[in-house]
């Protein structure tokens, strides 16, 4: 089993952690370039973990384009969309964003 390691910050890794989270965000890099369905991902939240299982892998233009096909409530159902997308932009950046955003569906492990 394949299982990548990735960091979350509190609020993220709480929805993760009870199952409401359902897609992951992050920008396309070279460590994410074979993610792939049936890949585990530990995230990660100080000495907190919770293991999930990729489902699907779509990657989006924008974080605006990822949130009007995968619906915000799925990405943060305790945020609004307008807020997801400043929180995004603020940790990831413009420069960033123009590589690509995948959306990673992901699911608790079992």
């Amino acid at each position: 089993m394949r299982v990548r390691e990735m960091n979350l910050y509190r609020r993220y890794f709480d929805l993760v952690a009870n199952g409401t989270k359902k897609i992951e965000v992050r920008v396309r890099c070279p460590k994410l370039h074979d993610l792939a369905p049936g890949d585990h991902i530990r995230f990660v939240c100080d000495h907190d973990e919770a293991l999930t299982r990729v489902r699907r892998v779509t990657h989006y233009a924008s974080f605006e384009d990822l949130l009007d096909a995968e619906g915000p409530d799925r990405v943060n159902p305790t945020s609004p969309r307008d807020r997801q997308l400043t929180d995004l932009r603020h940790i990831y950046g413009p420069e960033k964003e123009a590589f690509g955003v995948p959306a990673i569906e992901i699911e608790p492990a079992r």
